[in-house]
């Protein structure tokens, strides 16, 4: 198992003070940061554009990890890797061509991602799974932080991993919706190795205590 990283999404940090926001969870143990991209299109809310990325990209000594759920995705792709992000993962649904899409964005030096809502299949996994670079995994519906745990969610995380294993590439299997200390764990035994959390760090006094403790619960035997 490749090492477990963490990754709070700045969807639900203070908007008002976002680079200090970036700066600090990093400073508590952050791996990557989440950047949901949503477009009150695809998904019913409207957040992020690729400005707003490359504001903060001199306040990120670690990745950016870019979600988008927006359609159409090739346009705001290309945009997004040019503003510094270093991953960029979209819904195959959103692409209307999903291997061009996966290309466009690894030409630009990128990682590249898909992203599977609650109730859409891995199946496109079987056509481009060697061009992949991470599969995120949706346990809550897209569109609104501080949702609940989907718990048929650990189901396709152990499929997914079956699927990336099979490959034998190091290939990410990332979760997002719903991660707490509490679950952390359950969700790392489906085979997750990156996990998105947004209200249960942003939402807290004392980022750090909370990044620990989630590390000490991926930490037990």
């Amino acid at each position: 198992m490749s090492t477990y990283r963490i990754a709070p999404s700045i969807l639900s940090a203070d908007f008002a003070r976002l680079g200090e926001e970036v700066r600090d969870v990093i400073d508590a143990g952050a791996d990557w940061i989440h950047f949901d991209v949503m477009d009150n299109h695809y998904v019913p809310n409207l957040t992020f554009g690729p400005m707003v990325c490359q504001a903060l990209r001199k306040h990120s000594r670690v990745p950016i990890d870019v979600h988008l759920m927006v359609e159409p995705v090739d346009a705001l792709a290309l945009a997004f890797c040019q503003a510094g992000a270093d991953l960029v993962s979209f819904h195959p649904e959103a692409s209307r061509h999903v291997d061009r899409t996966l290309q466009l964005i690894q030409a630009e030096g990128k990682q590249a991602g898909l992203v599977f809502n609650p109730a859409t299949p891995l199946d496109v996994l079987d056509c481009v799974i060697e061009r992949v670079d991470l599969v995120l995994i949706m346990s809550v519906n897209p569109g609104f932080g501080g949702q609940s745990f989907i718990d048929s969610a650990l189901r396709k995380i152990e499929r997914a991993r079956r699927l990336i294993d099979a490959t034998g590439r190091d290939i990410r299997l990332e979760v997002d919706g719903g991660i707490k200390v509490d679950n952390i764990r359950r969700v790392a035994d489906a085979g997750a190795d990156t996990f998105v959390a947004g209200s249960a760090i942003f939402g807290q006094p004392d980022y750090r205590t909370v990044i620990s403790a989630m590390r000490a619960q991926l930490a037990r035997d």
